[in-house]
């Protein structure tokens, strides 16, 4: 039996109106996993940064949470009159307040002067500082610890944290970005809400600019 040369062939047209359909499913489905998950790891970095942001914005309302000691001490003086200053034993000076007196955070200053040595210390929500006598080793040793919500404040704008905490603070600025753009994306693959959720984020934009224009001195 031969086949008839006028029948129709089978068209291909339809393959790439399918393809398109299966490429937004993929794409819709994966910005839906993407937001969800991102989402969820930040759930904490989203939640630190707004409770933050709200103590940072009324400090006022934990006025009086600062504690302040004063101590004394000694250490061998020889450590601060070595002939040649580079020989100064700084690292022996800054082990002995950490160890023995418990002081934290990285050191900020360490300055030599004739008669005395300083060395300051600031952590999050804290800091220290130490006067010693470089001619019998006596110090003066003054702590200054600012509360809890001072150190969640130091925490959020990344002051005084370390490189590692300015790390998480990178970390966290791209994977909002990114829950961000995700949800941004969601929303273009809801036909019937597309066009209101982009009115609603240019009308939230142009509160926010007129806020600061009006309001912002």
């Amino acid at each position: 039996m031969t086949s008839n040369p006028a029948a129709p062939k089978a068209s291909a047209s339809g393959t790439p109106g399918k393809q398109k359909q299966v490429w937004k499913k993929r794409t819709a489905a994966f910005s839906r996993w993407l937001h969800l998950y991102l989402s969820m790891l930040s759930f904490f970095v989203v939640l630190f940064f707004s409770v933050t942001g709200l103590t940072l914005n009324h400090a006022d309302w934990f006025d009086g949470q600062q504690a302040e000691s004063k101590r004394t001490g000694t250490m061998p003086a020889a450590w601060l009159n070595a002939p040649d200053t580079a020989k100064i034993k700084k690292l022996e000076i800054v082990e002995l307040l950490r160890a023995k007196y418990g002081v934290r955070g990285s050191v900020s200053d360490f300055l030599m002067e004739d008669d005395q040595c300083s060395v300051s210390f600031k952590g999050p929500g804290y800091s220290a500082d130490a006067f010693i006598n470089r001619q019998d080793g006596t110090f003066k040793l003054t702590e200054l610890r600012l509360g809890l919500v001072a150190v969640l404040n130091d925490l959020h704008k990344g002051r005084d944290s370390g490189t590692g905490w300015s790390w998480m603070i990178d970390i966290s600025a791209v994977f909002l970005v990114l829950v961000s753009i995700s949800g941004l994306a969601m929303l273009f693959f809801l036909k019937n809400k597309r066009v209101k959720g982009v009115l609603v984020a240019i009308v939230g934009g142009i509160v926010c600019y007129l806020i600061y224009a009006l309001w912002v001195p």
